[in-house]
This record gives structure tokens, sequence and C-alpha cells, in this order.
């Protein structure tokens, strides 16, 4: 029933190629902790500044048509399309506050979402074991998924993807991205998986039940029902399969959990609470980790992990495993993949953190998080770009800066830290 997966054309990839660099994008979240857009050539915003959307447009037609796509179905594709002023908008936002991970989680996890989860669960009962059969993923997980990224079908998006694509590859800040999105999305329309007026989503493009983008569709998308069309927005089971299919391309792991809250020991060197440090469960129990309750550590102690401190070392600390990692290619932010785990446990009547969350920590504004590097860079910890995102590279600047001032380093950013930098450059 699965259909191949449409190859890219040349154009596309070349376009992609270009595009690597700047977006690392699954599809629609909050909080893409770790992913970064970094300053850089931007060909097709390049040529596009000095273009009329029309001229674009026109110039973009005449490499689709090289690429293969049929002319009839350009002209139907763009019949009376124009620049989207509310996308350019919420591409060009950048906004001032953040909510923090209690918070999101609190919506993620509502039990309004366990209840329409648990009933999903019960109502297509058999389309989730035949793909848990075929893909070797847990269906909870594929059901949570399914509620984050769409509220399970009731939330895709009705914007058309193609004007959406094309105002963003005329003006967006990352155009050669969405040029590329924007041709994969014409071969998606070329097979007959959907028609013009039926390919909608948000405004950068994310589509169907799953909130997939045109170049993870052409590569993940299946046909689990077998009509012939891979139709991720009215076929719960293809949109089911289609999530698992990416996860198993992922590196999915049948039958392994994504990981498990844990305790931290007193002296604890939180400076091991990295995405890039993995070690066996044994050598964490050697370091005093227990679960959340005092227990030995469960499951095989060979199992690589990683400790994650979401809210830094005054919240809960959890071990993540390579399932949590396959999450995240799916959509890259540490507040998602945790949202899906722990949505995934809840439908299964278990879940319930233990360790309290640091309410009372007021989480930094984007203004802060600038000053944040300005001063990490100014007192040269090398926090990397300034540009408001915490990703790597501030983290490992603010851990240099908390053991030099004798505090925990679990590199988290908060109002204290702030206050310290402040203090040392005057």
């Amino acid at each position: 029933m699965r259909n191949q997966p449409i190859r890219f054309s040349t154009l596309c990839r070349n376009l992609l190629a270009v595009a690597a660099g700047l977006l690392v994008l699954s599809a629609c979240g909050e909080n893409r902790l770790e992913a970064s857009v970094q300053p850089g050539v931007n060909t097709a915003r390049a040529e596009a500044d000095n273009l009329t959307f029309s001229q674009w447009r026109d110039g973009f037609r005449a490499q689709a048509l090289a690429s293969g796509i049929d002319a009839r179905l350009f002209d139907q594709a763009f019949h009376d399309i124009g620049p989207d002023p509310a996308v350019l908008k919420a591409d060009q936002s950048q906004p001032e506050f953040t909510r923090p991970v209690w918070e999101y989680l609190d919506g993620a996890l509502s039990t309004q979402r366990q209840a329409t989860g648990r009933l999903m669960l019960t109502r297509h009962a058999g389309i989730l074991q035949e793909i848990e059969a075929r893909y070797g993923v847990d269906r909870h997980i594929l059901v949570a998924i399914w509620g984050l990224e769409s509220n399970f079908g009731s939330n895709m998006g009705d914007r058309s993807v193609i004007r959406s694509l094309a105002t963003l590859a005329h003006q967006g800040r990352r155009s050669d991205f969405a040029q590329a999105q924007l041709l994969a999305a014409l071969e998606i329309l070329q097979r007959g998986d959907i028609t013009v007026d039926g390919m909608t989503g948000s405004w950068a493009g994310a589509m169907g039940q799953t909130q997939f983008i045109p170049t993870t569709y052409n590569d993940h998308a299946v046909d689990f029902d077998g009509n012939g069309k891979r139709d991720i927005w009215h076929t719960e089971a293809d949109a089911l399969a289609s999530a698992a299919n990416y996860l198993r391309a992922s590196n999915w792991q049948s039958g392994a959990p994504w990981g498990m809250e844990v305790r931290l020991g007193e002296g604890f060197d939180y400076a091991l609470a990295d995405m890039s440090i993995r070690k066996p469960l044994s050598e964490w129990a050697d370091l005093g980790v227990t679960d959340a309750r005092g227990r030995p550590l469960a499951g095989q102690p060979s199992t690589e992990a990683t400790l994650v401190l979401p809210a830094g070392h005054r919240g809960p600390a959890f071990l993540v495993m390579n399932n949590f990692r396959s999450i995240l290619r799916y959509n890259n932010s540490t507040s998602y993949a945790l949202a899906i785990g722990l949505l995934a446990e809840r439908l299964q009547g278990r879940g319930t953190i233990q360790a309290s969350w640091p309410t009372d920590d007021k989480p930094l504004s984007r203004t802060e998080r600038l000053e944040l590097q300005e001063h990490l860079q100014a007192q040269g910890y090398e926090p990397g770009s300034v540009d408001g995102i915490i990703g790597a590279n501030t983290r490992q600047a603010i851990r240099r800066l908390q053991i030099a001032l004798g505090w925990p380093a679990d590199g988290y950013p908060d109002q204290q830290l702030l206050k310290a930098l402040r203090h040392r450059t005057n």
C-alpha cells in the first residue's frame, strides 16, 4: 500500500543544499530551543529583493518548468496568487516574550487533550494496531503527535500552501528554504495526491493532520489505505502512518522508551546535562542518578541516555534516550519532544511529573536574552551569534560563567544570571 517517495528534482536538491544551513524545520511548534537561523547568503532573497512578485513568479516559473513541473499545473496553482501580508507579518515577528516550559506543558497535556487522545486511541484502534505492527512506532506516541500538531485534525491551518510559500520565497527571511518547499509542493500537486484548493496549511507551509512541510511529505508520506493518494489532510490512516514512517526513518527504536524523569544526587555535576553527552544507564546510576521516586533506574544498563534539565537545576530532570532524539527530528524543540513523551504516557494513565517546576522563575525576554549574549561576548565567554536564541554555544558560554561564579553549571539562562553579568560589567 505504501508508495515510493517522489525523488526531488535537481533544482529542488540544489535549493535545499543552500537552505540546509539556514533552518532545521520539520513541523510547526514552539520553543525550538536548539534550532537557530544563522546569518548568511540567501541567494533567492537577494535576487527577489529587487523584483516585484510578478517578476519573481515568472522567474520561478521558468525554473519549475525546467525541473519537470507541467506549465498548466503551475499556472493553475498560481492563478490569482499574490503575496499574503499576514504571512509576511508572521515571518517577520520576533516575540518579545515566550512561555516557560511548564506553561507550555500545561497546555500540551491538558485534560481535554488527554481525553480526546484516549477517545482517538479507541476509535482508531484497528488502524493504529496495523501501523504499529508495520512501522514499530508506539501508537501512543503517534496519537500524541497527532494531538499536538493539529489537535487531532481539527486545526490544520486553512491558508493556501502555494500562496504562503510563494510569499516567503519572494520576501521571507528564509526565501531559499521556502522556494525549495514551494517546488516540492508543486511536485505533490503534479503527483495528484491533493488538489490546489485542498492544499492548505499553516502560514509557514506545514500541511495536514501531521503538519508535514512539503519536502518531508515527499520523503515520508504514505498511502496506507491504498487508494492511490497520500492524503494526510482527510485520511487519518495516511496521516498517522506517515508520521510513523517519518519516525522510523529517524531511527526510532521499536519497544524502547523515550526517556524518564529522574532524581539527581547531592553534589551532582550539572554540566553533564548536555545533549552532546551520552552515557549508559549504568554510568548514570554510578553517578547517583535514580528514578523520580529514588529507586534504581529501569532499563538495560547499556542503554545510552542524555540528561535534560528543561528549567535548569531547580526543575525536574529527565534522562532521554534515542527515541527522544527521533522526536526531535520531527520538531527540533526540547519542550515539544518532552510534551510528546509525557502525553503518550498520560494516555496510558501515567507520566505525572514528580518534581516541582520553578514557577517563580521569570523567563528572560528576547531583549534580555540579547543583552545576556552581549555581556557574555564582551566578557570573553564566546556565546556565538548574538541573536536572542539560547542554543548550544550560548549554553556552553553560560556554563563557563557559572563555573567561574561557583554556581551549578546547568547552562540555564535566568534573571539571576543576567543580574550577575550586569554586575560584572559595571
